[in-house]
């Protein structure tokens, strides 16, 4: 099922009412690519997005160590950004999480060469903070150059509602198990699905629409890393 004008995605559940669990969704190539994306993220990301003291394990208070630690003992050329705001590949998948990246993919990159102009290696090396200290002559790396993006990522862009990017193939309905395991929708395979169940009267399943947004992307992303009931867990507790 494709994204809506509201920046959702919707899937439709079948779930189990006399256990109150999903058995599986119907969903396609848009929640897909936002399943296999959350792959992608970096490890500051997640924790950025659930909070460090919603974290299960110890990866929080590591997170807090790094935004508590004073800059005189970091390296010179280190921003803590690089490790609490890592920046992502970019999303193949709808931007559900709204905070996958904090740069608008719309904004021009600005990258920075030495502010020397009599360096020799002015020309040699370029950065992406401003401070930066360049190789050569040791002078701060201020001075700024627009970065030109090729025309390949605006044509993608274009097309990305055509299913011309990202992950998985459109025009496929995938099923979503309640694990997130994922695979091609065919009447064998909810045969088969029942048959593991040992749901024996149809009657008791029940289809439902739902429509997965920034709140609900963000609740699945922490499902995702506690349990293996994930769309039960999200959609229906």
């Amino acid at each position: 099922m494709a994204a809506s004008n509201s920046g959702t995605v919707s899937l439709k559940l079948l779930i189990d009412t006399t256990r109150n669990k999903v058995l599986f969704a119907e969903a396609g190539k848009d929640f897909v690519d936002f399943l296999f994306t959350l792959l992608s993220l970096p490890a500051g990301t997640i924790i950025r997005l659930l909070s460090k003291d919603a974290m299960v394990g110890s990866l929080g208070k590591l997170y807090e160590s790094v935004e508590t630690l004073n800059d005189e003992y970091l390296q010179p050329n280190l921003n803590k950004d690089t490790l609490l705001k890592p920046k992502e590949p970019v999303a193949a998948g709808p931007n559900l999480l709204g905070l996958l990246t904090d740069v608008k993919s719309d904004a021009p990159k600005t990258i920075y060469r030495c502010s020397n102009g009599s360096c020799i290696y002015r020309i040699s090396y370029v950065a992406d903070d401003p401070k930066a200290i360049c190789p050569g002559c040791k002078h701060s790396m201020t001075t700024a150059v627009t970065y030109v993006a090729s025309p390949t990522s605006e044509v993608q862009a274009t097309y990305s509602g055509a299913g011309k990017v990202g992950y998985v193939k459109g025009l496929v309905t995938y099923m979503i198990m309640d694990d997130l395991e994922v695979k091609p929708l065919s009447t064998i395979s909810c045969i088969t699905l029942l048959s593991r169940f040992s749901v024996k009267d149809v009657g008791v399943l029940e289809e439902k629409v739902v429509d997965l947004g920034m709140d609900e992307g963000v609740k699945l992303l922490k499902a995702s890393l506690q349990t293996k009931s994930v769309l039960t867990q999200v959609f229906l507790r």
